[in-house]
């Protein structure tokens, strides 16, 4: 699975999110806006630096999601 490594310009600094509490939990709707796109094809989100790749997401829009799950280094949502 290649979510989670560093594919940025030549190794240059990437923030990673740290253990503690997640600012997003399972079940909960936010707003955010996609600002790039995986390899795999999903939108990638971030709030508060936290990752949440989002299904079926394109690159500038504006969307409502939901949040299924949570992992350490990011979270996985649908549109709504």
């Amino acid at each position: 699975m290649s979510y989670g490594r560093d594919r940025g310009s030549g190794g240059g600094f990437r923030r990673t999110y740290n253990s503690g509490p997640k600012p997003v939990e399972v079940g909960k709707e936010y707003e955010v806006q996609i600002s790039e796109v995986s390899n795999r094809g999903d939108g990638i989100a971030r709030i508060q630096g936290f990752i949440i790749f989002v299904k079926d997401g394109k690159v500038a829009d504006n969307v409502k999601i939901r949040v299924i799950s949570v992992g350490d280094r990011f979270a996985k949502a649908e549109l709504i």
